[in-house]
């Protein structure tokens, strides 16, 4: 032992699992073992004081092995007297610290060094850990002797590092205080253990008691030698010795005179004080001495309240802090008032109050001298007033001390947490937090909290909170001693609140408090003395005078309060005693005039008074309850009296019932004015209603036409069927394309205020919005992402929808001028502030919405939607001419033509059915405009720039790239975030069950709109040759006459994203030369619709061969010979034809048409709001509402101009599509996956969810406590972190795992973030029950776990380690926190409200 300081750290651990597998495992040897311990204690505390390795390298670290063992502490304290021996190590390793007067002096202290001190206080709590039962004379002598030694520790302790308060200049350099207030905290458990020893053994008390008070006395001798003053008052004189607080030195640290104080209650609590005096003598007891100090450091807390002590700097306001704080207030401020309680107890009733009056240095105010006209002079007294009453109102009526009164520790526990919820309701952790712990960490909460509150469970933020009962309201004490200034304010406001919501008056008066025990039970005697009277009257005399200088609300609210303890008091003793027997005659004291001219009214005649005065009339109820209980106090006296006169007491009755009818009649007002009140609610309603009745009778022509039309509407849509009965003005595609709703649009810019119409010519108004690359419709993320975008090609999208590129807007709008002003004045701030760290990245455009504060990093432009009508005569012209076929005819030659212009004799790249055309004539290649055009919308040049702006940032951003405003696939990248963010929504109301239209968020909303309406826009600014080669190619999936090498398979590509890009790139084709055209009304409505037909075919194709390459058998179900399912049965047919039989035909046309069905519907949702919002036409009423998946498929079949029976639509175009058909079937990869030698995606696709977390908590912790990182081979302890997106476990912020991606060093979480969410992610750090978000290489923020208590609370760090469950509500929460892509949101705003992490290094998580 004695050489484990001098060994190395692998030696020591060596002979520390030598120790343990060998002595440890006998008792007899742990006995030994401890022997030899306790004998070179000291020695070895020493060594590892001077040591510089852990705590848990060193030998002494074996300690609580044999100290917590019951039996074998006893056996040392017994034999080996080891608590004497712990008490001597800890004087003698702190002797540097002793000043001249042999006290405890922390300047200049060592922090480590005091941290090694405070392993011999563990082990004194170790020793004292077990109480004995039973007591021998050796254990009783041997603990008194260690009790005395550690009494020595108190005496350097008390009165340690006294402070004088400073005149004049502020003082310079704040002196350390934290080291005695660590030592107090550490000691804090040690002084009640200690306490709780002797109070098992009469005996012992008795002699510790004697120990205790022989040591404060020592330490109170020092001031003796000033001369006695005399102070009179009231006819009464107080001899005391000359000190003041704010001018002599003064300490807060009195652990000797608190241990006293504590060992009093405790001989009160046995009986054991009633032989006090054969130990203590009454001369030697000298109560006015132990009083004293306690007193001062009272004072000195009310002085620094009232800012005399403000030069002293933050070191006293801290120490005060503390005095009072749940960690130190046991053994500091509840023990100093337990010492006034024991002065005023065992003191004359007017001396104890002349000393407080003297030590508050209040002997001024309350004697007839003129006040100063200094204001801060003034202040400062009222100030001390309010102090000095308060410590009077606890002196009286804090009696929830075991001992003080005969109650329990849980009752104190219970009174505690009432009052802590009369503030407001709390969480479990909160009341925990504020309640003080035993020497177990125990504080007895769950014993008694259900008798006092109910649980109310969390939502799905926030946690379970405790709220109190109602019967419990009555023990509510507005002076509660442990409440801070803010908690009384808090709860005075809540409970006067509440009282007045009930219609009950506003008094909140104090709850009877129990009895003081026998030898406490004169302390009731200082509220009815002639100064406290004095007091009292000298206050209520001011208010009443109206001298507001000299008086406040809170000082009248505490005489009220002193009045109302006094008269219960009384009440009390005379319901359980004969009048003859009760000397407590706080009555006849408050109605006794006052003798001096100032006192020349008694306290009941000033209550009278004080009723009136304006600026107290939120005391008033107060007031009336006081004077009623006089009243009830005489009526007592006057009822246990025999020479009672009946007609007096019947006189008195009469005067009693009044004062109960005023009440009454104060109750019966109220009632009255709330009927008031609503009788006149009443009358206004009916006079709204007999207005609407005069307006509709006025306008009754309008209303019968209005109901008539209706009712021929109702008529008409009962006689039609249901399949007949379309709406036509809801149809988004053909020729019977409903209206255009184009609303006027004026918004109001959020920088400058100023109103504008958005017009095409106008100068352009922009949307707030964020770009971000997105995994999160994605399936399979072991698909490798490309981390550098110059080779990739985005025209199509693979149905798995590995990675897109999301636009999400907050909704804030601005003119695009004051966007770039606010943009350029945070690029200046920024400049001119280097040092600081941003949370968001300007070089690459990010900034914050002036208004919400949500991260963005572009904008986008709001371009008005332009109204378009559909003459329905032209239109049925043009259908007379314009087929399927036809149209493929027109497109094909107008394609043709322009690849001839382009070409210039190279023929590579020409459609394969180039010569069967009718003609390669110009009057052939012009057709397509003879079906209507009109020149193409001119955007003003404002516009022009934002349009250009924001599709170079979903270029740059989405990949991932330098900005090219020339680049061919800016366009490309347009339309796939425009499809993406579409699939997102859909995705998302999908997933929440809401109705397609009608639930979206107004920012999702006004985001979606002026999405699709830039997408449409921004080909007027690409060239329109490149518009129309990407429009071929695109082309090339649904007619493989135009399919070029590059072309991907049916199967390879996401069938909306190539509606969105060949419906937005369409226009091109009636580009000319000389004049930039457009199609019409009615040759948009047939593209339109032509090209979502041909695109719905080749995704039904998808889904039919999708689902026969899935080898899934259908389930056994009765034959269903519908319509569709024959329709379904004939198209298998021809495809199976067309694969040469690789397609099975024994596959049933319904499970054909219900795969169909399900497939499709994610598609047609899609389509329904690409339309929408390009074409503004209103959808039906059964989109707006939640409605069955058959309805809705109506409705979507009608809003998109498509037969409920889908394979009607191959029919009705058999003759052109049967050529594409027979194309599509015969390519390899459709071939090669009806074979089942490649796989196709499933439709509808799998919707994406978090992974699935265990119930329980533990189990996490289990598979943590298993992970062992792949690269590393020690083991050491990791950092275990779990990936909610895709269930990967990960060695977080260790160097083993971090990689090199690009040449930066990345932690093992941000490069599996770049793999999995495109550098979005969200893990669970599995040890600390946290969620971390991180965003990219350098931003990040912790989010609470979904994991909660039985109290509705999380547990970051698993600190209070209550068993967790997992929360469905909260982790759903975090879903919607991926799927809306609001991630990098929440990263953003939690950096801003919370700054720790911004010198975190994110890139090696």
């Amino acid at each position: 032992m004695l050489w484990d300081a001098k060994l190395h750290k692998g030696a020591r651990k060596v002979l520390h699992e030598l120790i343990f597998s060998s002595f440890f495992m006998e008792m007899e040897y742990k006995k030994l073992f401890a022997v030899e311990f306790v004998k070179y204690y000291k020695a070895l505390q020493k060594e590892y004081i001077n040591d510089d390795h852990d705590r848990a390298l060193s030998v002494t670290a074996l300690s609580v092995q044999m100290f917590t063992v019951p039996t074998l502490a006893r056996h040392l304290i017994e034999e080996q007297n080891v608590i004497t021996t712990i008490t001597e190590t800890l004087l003698e390793v702190l002797p540097e610290y002793l000043d001249k007067n042999d006290k405890f002096n922390f300047q200049g202290y060592s922090q480590d060094k005091l941290n090694r001190v405070y392993a011999v206080i563990y082990d004194l709590r170790y020793v004292l850990g077990g109480k004995p039962t039973l007591w021998t004379d050796r254990l009783r002598e041997r603990f008194l002797e260690g009790f005395v030694s550690f009494l020595r520790i108190l005496t350097c302790m008390q009165g340690m590092e006294e402070i004088k308060r400073q005149f004049g200049q502020h003082i310079e350099v704040d002196p350390d205080w934290e080291a005695a207030i660590a030592i107090q905290m550490q000691l804090k458990n040690i002084l009640l253990m200690f306490q709780e020893w002797c109070a098992s053994d009469e005996e012992l008390l008795l002699r510790a008691y004697r120990e205790c008070h022989k040591a404060v006395m020592r330490c109170s001798t020092s001031s003796r030698s000033r001369e006695k003053t005399v102070f009179h008052l009231c006819g009464h004189t107080l001899e005391s010795r000359p000190y003041r607080v704010s001018a002599d030195p003064v300490s807060i640290h009195l652990p000797l005179s608190r241990t006293l104080a504590g060992l009093h209650v405790r001989l009160s609590k046995t009986g054991a004080i009633s032989r006090l005096h054969e130990f203590v003598s009454p001369e030697e007891f000298q109560v006015e001495l132990l009083v004293e100090y306690p007193l001062r450091c009272l004072v000195l807390v009310a002085q620094v309240a009232a800012e005399m002590w403000r030069r002293n700097g933050l070191s006293l306001i801290s120490q005060v802090f503390y005095y009072q704080d749940v960690k130190c207030r046991e053994e500091m401020y509840d023990k100093d008032i337990i010492m006034l309680q024991i002065g005023a107890s065992l003191m004359d009733p007017n001396q104890f109050l002349l000393l407080i009056l003297q030590r508050y240095e209040l002997a001024d105010a309350f004697k007839k001298l003129k006040p100063t006209k200094d204001q801060d002079l003034i202040k400062q007294c009222n100030v001390l007033i309010e102090e000095m009453l308060q410590i009077l109102i606890y002196v009286v009526g804090e009696r929830y001390v075991p001992g003080l009164s005969n109650v329990t520790k849980e009752d104190v526990t219970m009174r505690e947490i009432i009052h802590l919820l009369c503030i407001e309701p709390m969480a479990h952790s909160a009341i925990t937090e504020s309640l003080p712990e035993n020497e177990n960490n125990e504080t007895g909460l769950e014993n008694v909290i259900d008798k006092v509150a109910t649980f109310k469970k969390p939502g799905v933020s926030g946690h379970g909170v405790y709220e109190l009962k109602d019967e419990c309201l009555k023990e509510f004490n507005m002076f509660f001693y442990h409440y801070t200034k803010t908690q009384h304010s808090k709860a005075e406001h809540t409970q006067k609140k509440r009282r007045k919501q009930e219609n009950r008056d506003e008094a909140l008066l104090p709850p009877p408090p129990p009895d003081f025990s026998p030898a406490f039970s004169n302390v009731v005697r200082i509220l009815n003395c002639d100064v406290m009277m004095h007091i009292l009257r000298t206050i209520l005399q001011r208010a009443v005078e109206l001298e507001t200088h000299l008086w406040t609300e809170a000082m009248i609210q505490m005489v009220l309060h002193l009045l109302s303890l006094g008269l219960l008091e009384e009440k009390q003793q005379l319901q359980k005693h004969p009048e003859e027997e009760v000397t407590f005659d706080f009555y006849h004291k408050a109605t006794r005039m006052g003798s001096s001219a100032l006192n020349a009214v008694n306290v009941l005649m000033l209550l009278e008074k004080l009723k009136r005065v304006p600026q107290l009339e939120a005391q008033k109820d107060t007031v009336s309850w006081i004077l009623q209980m006089f009243d009830t106090v005489k009526r007592l006296r006057e009822k246990s009296s025999l020479t009672t006169v009946a007609a007096t007491s019947g006189s008195e009755a009469t005067k009693g019932d009044e004062t109960q009818s005023t009440q009454d009649q104060e109750k019966a007002e109220r009632k009255r004015k709330a009927e008031a009140a609503r009788l006149h609610r009443q009358k206004i309603m009916a006079q709204m209603s007999a207005l609407q009745r005069n307006f509709i009778e006025t306008h009754k022509l309008l209303y019968e036409n209005t109901l008539e039309a209706q009712g021929k509407e109702d008529a008409i849509m009962e006689e039609e069927s249901m399949s007949s009965a379309i709406d036509y003005s809801k149809i988004a595609l053909g020729p019977k394309r409903g209206p255009s709703v184009a609303e006027k649009e004026v918004l109001t810019c959020i920088l400058c205020q100023e109103e504008q119409e958005v017009k095409l010519e106008s100068a352009a108004m922009v949307l707030s919005v964020c770009v971000q690359k997105s995994t999160a419709l994605t399936q399979n993320r072991s698909r490798i992402l490309e981390l550098s975008g110059d080779t990739v090609d985005p025209l199509f999208m693979h149905p798995d929808l590995p990675c897109g590129t999301h636009t999400g807007s907050c909704g804030h709008v601005m003119h695009a001028a004051c966007w770039q002003k606010y943009f350029e004045a945070m690029q200046l701030n920024f400049r001119q502030r280097l040092h600081v760290e941003q949370i968001f990245d300007l070089e690459n455009g990010e900034y914050l919405c002036p208004l919400c504060k949500s991260l963005c990093n572009t904008v986008i432009p709001i371009i008005p939607l332009q109204a378009q009508k559909i003459n329905s005569e032209d239109a049925e012209a043009v259908a007379q001419i314009l087929s399927l076929a036809r149209w493929l005819e027109i497109i094909t030659a107008r394609i043709l033509g322009y690849s001839l212009k382009n070409a210039k004799g190279e023929k590579q790249n020409l459609p394969a059915f180039a010569n069967k055309g009718p003609g390669n004539s110009a009057l052939e290649f012009h057709s397509i405009l003879s079906f209507g055009v009109q020149s193409s919308a001119k955007y003003s040049s404002s516009i022009k720039e934002m349009l250009i702006l924001f599709a170079t940032t979903i270029y740059r951003v989405g990949l991932k790239v330098a900005p090219n405003e020339a680049d061919y696939r800016i366009p490309m990248m347009t339309w796939s975030t425009c499809a993406f963010t579409i699939q997102c929504i859909e995705n998302l109301l999908e997933t929440e069950g809401k109705p397609l239209f009608g639930s979206l968020q107004n920012r999702q909303h006004s985001g979606l709109k002026a999405l699709v309406q830039f997408a449409a826009a921004q080909r007027t600014t690409s060239p329109q040759g490149l518009i129309q080669k990407h429009l071929v190619r695109l082309l090339g999936v649904l007619l493989p006459a135009f399919k070029v090498e590059d072309t991907p398979s049916l199967l390879e590509v996401d069938m909306f994203h190539v509606l969105v890009g060949v419906v937005l790139s369409f226009p091109s084709l009636y580009w000319e030369d000389a004049v930039d055209l457009q199609p019409s009304s009615i040759s948009s409505a047939y593209n339109h619709l032509y090209l979502f037909h041909l695109t719905t075919l080749a995704h039904i194709t998808q889904i039919v061969v999708s689902s026969a390459a899935g080898g899934e058998s259908p389930t056994a179900r009765s034959p269903d010979n519908s319509e569709e399912a024959r329709s379904a049965q004939s198209f298998c047919r021809e495809v199976c034809q067309y694969t040469s039989g690789c397609f099975s035909q024994d596959i049933p046309g319904w499970f054909v048409w219900d795969s169909v069905k399900k497939g499709i519907m994610p598609y047609l949702r899609c389509a329904a709001l690409f339309f929408h919002y390009l074409l503004g036409v209103s959808p039906p009423e059964e989109l707006l509402q939640a409605v069955s998946e058959e309805v809705q498929f109506k409705a979507l079949c009608s809003y998109l101009s498509l037969p409920t029976n889908l394979f009607l639509l191959f029919q009705e175009y058999w003759d052109t599509v049967n050529p594409l058909l027979q194309r599509w079937c015969a390519d390899p990869l459709v071939l090669s996956c009806l074979k089942g030698k490649s796989s196709a995606i499933k439709y509808p696709r799998k919707r994406n969810s978090l992974i699935e977390l265990p119930e329980d908590y533990s189990c996490l912790l289990n598979q943590a406590s298993q992970f062992r990182c792949p690269r590393s081979s020690d083991d050491e302890q990791k950092h275990p972190v779990l990936c909610l997106f895709c269930g990967a476990m990960l060695c977080s912020q260790n160097t083993c795992c971090q990689e090199l991606v690009n040449g930066e060093e990345l932690g093992a979480c941000t490069s599996h973030a770049l793999q999995c969410g495109a550098g979005v992610c969200m893990f669970l750090k599995i040890r600390e029950c946290k969620v971390v978000l991180i965003e990219g290489k350098t931003r990040g923020c912790l989010y609470p776990a979904p994991y909660l208590d039985e109290y509705g609370e999380t547990d970051p760090g698993l600190k209070r380690g209550n068993p967790l469950h997992l929360c469905r509500e909260r982790y759903r929460k975090l879903h919607l926190l991926w799927q809306q892509h609001c991630i990098i949101e929440e990263i953003a705003r939690s950096q801003e409200t919370n700054q720790i992490f911004l010198g975190f290094n994110w890139q090696l998580l």
